[in-house]
C-alpha cells in the first residue's frame, strides 16, 4: 500500500459511483452539519450583538430567535420545492438560471460560493472557540488549530462522500444528543422552579448596561442571528449523491435537518432566557461560548459536560464538511456550463471532485490567516451570501411555478413570492446593520466573481464556436515545410533532423549568429555531416541558413524568417521542429519551452510547432 492509498484509500473504478451514494442517515451529517452547527453561532451571535444591554439582552433573544424559526421554515418551504424540480441538483444556481437568466444565475453561485467559502472559516473557527472556552490554555494557537483541523477535513472528504458521511456520522449524533439532553433537562429545571432555576454554574455576569434599546440595535442582533439559517440549502444542491428515490431522499434528509435545527435554535434561546446567559468578548480571556455557559449551568462542570463540549467542538469543526460537499459540487455545474475550468467537473481518484475540495481549502485557510481564526470577525462577512442565495432561489421557484400553471402551483408561488419578500427583507437588513463591520467586503467580491465567470464563459463560448460539426476537407493539402532551429550539431539537433526529413522535402536549418559569438560554424561541415549522409539514402538533404543578429537575441531574426516565408508560401504549413533537452539546471530546463511560446504568439497562422524530447 502506497502513502497516498493509505491516506486517501484506494482509487474507485468509475462503475463504484453508484456504491458512494448515501440515504438520509448519512446525508444528515454530510449536508445538514453547517446548518446544525449554526445553532451553537447563530444565537452567540447574536447575543453579542445585544452585549451592551448587559442583562436585559436575554429578555430580546426570545422575540429575535422567534422572527429567526418563521423565516426559517419558509427557506425550507421552498428548497423542499426546489429538490422535487430540480433533482439534478445545482440549487439556487440551477434555479436562479433556469427561471431568472444567466446574470442572476451567476450571483446566486457566487453568492453561494462565497457563502460555502465563508461557512468553512466561521465553523472552524467557532469549533475551536468551544475548545478554548474549556480549556483556556490553547487560547495562544487559536489559529494553528484552525488550520489543523482544515486539514484534517480535507483529507475525509478527499476520501469521498461515503467515508465522509461515516466519519461525522458519530460526532453529529452525538451533538444532537447532548445538546437535546441539556435542554430537556435545563427546560425541565425551569418550569420546577416557575422559571428562575439555580443553575449549577453560575455563568459570568453580564457586562454594565451601556447603550439603550433601539430599532437598529435589534435588527443588528437579528441580522446576525441569522447566520442560525446558513447552510439549509446544501441539500437542494447535492440531491445526486442520494440513493434512489433521490429526491424522497433529500426531502427526508432536509426535513430532519430543519426539524432538529429549530429545536436547537429555540431550545438554546429559552435556556438563556432562564438561566441570564449572556454573551463574553470573542478572543479575549475569559472568553466562554454560549453553548458552554450553558451545559455548565444546567449540568455543572463535571462528565457530561466535557463529553458536550468535546460533540460542539467536533461538530462545529466538522460542520465545515457541509461546504465541502457543497462547493465542489457547485463547481462542477458551474465548469459544465463553461464558468469554470472543465478540471472542476472531473471526478478524482475518490470519485468526488477533488479541485474543488483542493482550491475551497487553500481559500478557506487563507481566510483563517487573515482573521486569526476568530468567529466573531468572520461572522460579518457571513450570512450575506447564504440570504443572496435563498432569495434568488426564491424568486427563481416563484417564476417556475408562474410558468408551470399545474395543480398547487398557486399555493407554491404564494410560498415562494412569501418567503423571497422575506429573505430579501432580511439580506437588505444584514448588508446595512454590517456593512461597516466588513459586510461591505462580501458585497463588493459578490459581483467581482460574477465579472470572472462571465469572461470564462466568453472563453469557453468563443473556443466552443471553433468546434465545427462538418466533414473533415482534405482538398488543396500542400506538403508541410520543416523549419529547425539549431545552434549546433549535436545529438539533439540529430534526432530532429531526422524526425524532419520524414515530414517533407523542403526542410531548413535555421542557425542565428551573433557577432563575434563562439557557436558551432556548422556552414564548415554540413556538406560533409548533413547533406553527403541524406544524399546517400535517396532523400533530399536539409538547407542550412545562417542569420547574423546584431542585437544578440537569436529569437527575433528567427521570427522575422517565419513571417518572411510565410509571406513567401501562404499556401503551405511551416513545422518549427524544436529540439528539447531536459538538462539538471532549472534555469536552463525551459529555453525550448520559451521559444515555443514565441512561435505560437507569432500572427502566423500556418505555424505549428514539434517538439522532439
Amino acid at each position: 500500500m502506497t502513502v497516498g492509498e493509505l491516506i486517501l484509500g484506494r482509487p474507485l473504478r468509475s462503475d463504484e459511483h453508484d456504491a458512494q451514494r448515501i440515504g438520509p442517515l448519512a446525508g444528515v451529517p454530510v449536508l445538514g452539519l453547517d446548518a446544525l452547527a449554526s445553532s451553537a453561532y447563530g444565537p452567540e451571535a447574536a447575543l453579542t450583538v445585544l452585549r451592551p444591554l448587559g442583562a436585559m439582552a436575554t429578555g430580546y433573544i426570545g422575540p429575535l430567535t422567534a422572527l429567526i424559526i418563521a423565516l426559517l421554515s419558509l427557506v425550507y418551504l421552498s428548497y423542499r420545492q426546489t429538490i422535487a424540480a430540480y433533482p439534478g441538483g445545482g440549487g439556487s444556481y440551477t434555479v436562479a438560471k433556469e427561471n431568472l437568466g444567466p446574470v442572476p444565475g451567476l450571483f446566486a453561485a457566487s453568492a453561494l460560493a462565497v457563502d460555502y467559502l465563508l461557512n468553512v472559516a466561521v465553523a472552524i473557527a467557532a469549533g475551536v472557540g468551544a475548545l478554548v472556552s474549556a480549556v483556556p490554555a490553547l487560547l495562544p494557537y487559536t489559529l494553528p488549530l484552525c488550520l489543523a483541523i482544515l486539514g484534517l477535513i480535507t483529507i475525509i472528504n478527499l476520501r469521498g462522500v461515503r467515508d465522509a458521511g461515516l466519519a461525522f456520522t458519530l460526532p453529529t449524533y452525538s451533538f444532537v444528543a447532548c445538546l437535546g439532553i441539556t435542554i430537556i433537562a435545563g427546560v425541565i429545571k425551569a418550569l420546577l422552579a416557575h422559571g428562575h432555576p439555580l443553575p449549577v454554574v453560575p455563568p459570568p455576569q453580564p457586562p454594565a448596561v451601556s447603550t439603550t434599546v433601539s430599532a437598529w440595535l435589534l435588527c443588528h442582533a437579528f441580522a446576525s442571528g441569522c447566520t442560525a439559517m446558513t447552510g439549509v440549502e446544501a441539500v437542494s444542491n447535492g440531491v445526486p449523491v442520494f440513493r434512489p428515490p433521490a429526491t424522497q431522499m433529500a426531502q427526508r434528509t432536509l426535513t430532519v435537518i430543519i426539524a432538529v435545527l429549530i429545536a436547537l435554535v429555540a431550545g438554546v434561546a429559552l435556556l438563556a432566557r432562564f438561566y441570564g446567559i449572556t454573551a463574553t468578548h470573542p478572543g479575549q480571556p475569559g472568553y466562554q461560548s454560549i453553548l458552554s455557559q450553558m451545559v455548565a449551568a444546567v449540568a455543572g462542570r463535571g462528565v457530561f459536560y466535557y463529553i458536550s463540549l468535546a460533540a460542539v467542538l467536533a461538530v462545529l469543526s466538522l460542520s465545515a464538511n457541509t461546504s465541502f460537499a457543497g462547493f465542489p459540487r457547485l463547481c462542477s455545474v458551474l465548469a459544465g456550463d463553461g464558468s469554470l475550468p472543465a478540471a472542476f467537473a472531473q471526478r478524482g481518484r475518490r470519485l468526488v471532485y477533488s479541485v474543488g475540495i483542493i482550491v475551497l481549502a487553500i481559500l478557506a485557510g487563507l481566510l483563517l490567516i487573515a482573521f486569526d481564526g476568530v468567529t466573531d470577525r468572520l461572522v460579518p462577512l457571513f450570512a450575506i451570501g447564504a440570504f443572496m442565495a435563498f432569495t434568488f432561489s426564491q424568486l427563481g421557484m416563484a417564476r417556475h411555478w408562474r410558468r408551470r400553471r399545474g395543480p398547487g402551483a398557486t399555493r407554491a408561488l404564494v410560498v415562494n413570492l412569501v418567503g423571497a419578500a422575506g429573505t430579501g427583507a432580511t439580506l437588505l437588513i444584514i448588508a446595512v446593520s454590517k456593512f461597516t463591520e466588513g459586510a461591505w467586503l462580501t458585497v463588493a467580491i459578490i459581483p467581482a466573481i460574477v465579472v470572472l465567470l462571465q469572461r470564462l464563459q466568453r472563453s469557453h463560448d468563443r473556443a466552443t464556436v471553433l468546434a465545427e460539426e462538418v466533414p473533415l476537407a482534405l482538398n488543396g493539402l500542400a506538403a508541410p515545410l520543416v523549419v529547425i532551429p539549431v545552434r549546433r550539431l549535436d545529438r539533439g539537433t540529430r534526432q530532429a533532423l531526422r524526425l524532419a526529413v520524414t515530414l517533407g522535402e523542403d526542410v531548413q536549418a535555421v542557425q542565428v549568429r551573433a557577432e563575434h559569438a563562439r557557436e558551432q560554424d556548422l556552414a564548415r561541415h554540413w556538406h560533409e555531416l548533413v547533406e553527403r549522409p541524406a544524399q546517400q539514402q535517396g532523400r533530399r538533404p536539409p538547407h542550412l541558413v545562417v542569420l547574423e543578429s546584431a542585437y544578440r537575441h537569436p529569437t527575433e531574426p528567427l521570427l522575422r524568417y517565419l513571417q518572411a516565408i510565410a509571406t513567401a508560401h501562404p499556401e503551405r504549413p511551416i513545422a518549427v521542429v524544436l529540439p528539447h533537452f531536459f538538462e539538471r539546471r532549472w534555469f536552463r530546463r525551459h529555453r525550448a519551452w520559451r521559444l515555443a511560446r514565441k512561435l505560437l504568439d507569432v500572427a502566423v497562422p500556418q505555424v505549428v510547432v514539434m517538439g522532439t524530447p
